[in-house]
Formats: structure tokens, C-alpha cells, sequence
């Protein structure tokens, strides 16, 4: 079974009740495919990858930006990356760390991506058609 991206419905919630926040602490982790949908409601560590370089729960995202374009609100940050790495992945879950590590978004890759070195999660740009809105 594969991942499917998605801003997940606990997110949808969450900013509905004033739940995130500028100053929260906001991760990226990286996972094998499996199951997670717009119905994952916080990180887990089942089904997260491992290997060298790579720590559980994933790495702490920067550059926190909100913007709009045209009817479209979005978040930025700079794209997370992990360094001296030998790891595997088709799939990423940005959560609040902050929040009872309540999950944000689903992102899914192309296809399965496998680095030894510097693994970068290009997130999707603006306005970009991979760009995941909340509808």
C-alpha cells in the first residue's frame, strides 16, 4: 500500500480551532510506503524509515513563512535535509512537535528515493501544481 498526499483532516480541524501556531516547533519525517492519508492524525514511528544519518521523528523544520496568492493561503519552509545519510523513503509527514505532534500534511514522492550522502526534501514551491492547498 502506498501513501497519498494529503493535508490531513486533523490539520483541517486543528487550524479551525486556533491550534497551530507561528512560534511551534514543526518536524518533517521521512517513511517507507504504507499508510499514511489525510486520516493520519499525528506522527507514529511505524512505518518511518531508518538508517545512518537519520534520527527518528525526523528533523525540525525553519523558516517558517505564511503567505497568500490569489484565494490560496499556504505555509513555507526551508527545505529540510539530512546530511552524512544512507536512507530510503517515498514519503514524508510534517507534524507540530509543539502539539502533541498533531499531523499537517501528507507528502508523497514520485517514487521510492534513496540517497548515500545528503538526502533534501525539496518541498513543494508556491503556487506549484504539486503545491497540497486545503479544500
Amino acid at each position: 500500500m502506498s501513501s497519498t498526499a494529503a493535508v490531513t483532516d486533523q490539520y483541517k480541524q486543528d487550524i479551525l480551532n486556533g491550534v497551530h501556531q507561528p512560534g511551534d516547533t514543526y518536524m518533517c519525517a521521512l517513511y517507507n510506503p504504507g499508510s499514511l492519508s489525510k486520516s493520519t492524525t499525528a506522527y507514529t514511528s511505524s512505518g518511518e524509515t531508518s538508517g545512518s544519518g537519520y534520527i527518528a521523528g525526523g528533523v525540525a523544520l525553519t523558516g517558517y513563512t505564511v503567505s497568500i496568492s490569489g484565494d490560496t493561503a499556504y505555509i513555507t519552509w526551508a527545505n529540510p535535509s539530512w546530511t552524512s545519510s544512507s536512507i530510503t523513503a517515498s514519503a514524508a509527514l510534517i507534524y507540530n512537535a509543539s502539539r502533541s505532534n498533531k499531523a499537517i500534511c501528507v507528502l508523497t514522492f514520485s517514487s521510492t528515493t534513496s540517497t548515500a550522502g545528503t538526502f533534501t526534501l525539496a518541498l513543494p514551491a508556491a503556487g506549484a501544481s504539486s503545491t497540497v492547498t486545503i479544500s
